[in-house]
């Protein structure tokens, strides 16, 4: 199983994805000869077959937050991965509200769906689990569910960071330093300001992180608008650093911005 990044779905708000202007499958991480399903929202199911993904290979699925456009096929997702309980196992990795739900949000995952998995584990900020060879890590994230999360996946290849839904905030850069991937949720674009990252927030975080390379997605409506590759263009020119804004089905190989293979490339050359 070759590293990839590969996704199936680049839609932000409702509108977007209520009308799948953009699809909203959420994001397939394969590294380290695992399969990771990051945040199955509407469509997940389908995009992954339309994109040949098979699911059945899947060995987590993660939730970080319980929003209908992040986990609405996180029980589907699992009844495949398991043939509906036949096959009990992988991991199921969801943040607090997903879980159990809280005084608001109902949780997306249903009693049955915990049966079939594995093992189930709930991230809060700071806390770290493995998947294999694989550690990840929650990040703070600030979003109308209190209990969202950030990811950070640390891979024997490459080090990448996943912002989830937040808002800006100072201290965001500092979460995700180190890391030579960075996707970023960016709902709005230049000169819209909202509850979620706009693309002056996503400057700011790329100055301070410097990342090998940024992937944009979620899109709201204005940033389609906008044309999420004239952002992307414009955030490149104000970092310097590579910027992609994600298209539906996108494949990125992630070892072309790993820092390890760089360092080896160069020592080739001394």
């Amino acid at each position: 199983m070759q590293p990839k990044i590969i996704f199936l779905g680049t839609a932000g708000e409702s509108l977007v994805y209520g009308k799948q202007i953009r699809a909203s499958g959420g994001i397939i991480i394969h590294a380290d000869n695992l399969q990771f399903m990051v945040d199955p929202g509407p469509g997940a199911v389908t995009m992954a077959a339309q994109f040949g993904v098979n699911l059945r290979d899947t060995d987590a699925v993660i939730v970080t937050h319980n929003h209908i456009n992040h986990c609405n096929d996180i029980n589907a997702v699992i009844t495949t991965m398991t043939y509906g309980g036949m096959d009990k196992r992988g991991v199921l990795v969801s943040n607090k509200s997903a879980y159990n739900g809280n005084d608001e949000l109902t949780p997306y995952i249903t009693k049955f769906s915990k049966r079939l998995v594995e093992k189930s584990i709930i991230l809060e900020k700071g806390q770290k689990v493995g998947v294999g060879d694989i550690e990840l890590m929650a990040l703070e994230a600030k979003h109308d569910d209190e209990d969202t999360i950030g990811l950070r996946f640390f891979t024997s290849q490459f080090n990448l960071v996943y912002s989830s839904d937040t808002r800006y905030f100072k201290e965001l850069g500092d979460e995700y330093k180190g890391c030579d991937i960075l996707i970023l949720n960016v709902v709005y674009p230049f000169n819209e300001k909202g509850k979620q990252l706009s693309s002056d927030d996503a400057v700011k975080i790329i100055n301070k992180v410097k990342p090998k390379l940024a992937i944009i997605t979620h899109f709201g409506i204005k940033m389609l608008k906008a044309d999420p590759l004239y952002e992307a263009r414009e955030i490149q020119k104000k970092t310097g650093v590579q910027i992609i804004a994600a298209k539906d089905g996108m494949v990125i190989n992630p070892i072309s911005y790993s820092a390890g293979l760089r360092q080896r490339t160069l020592t080739m050359y001394k």
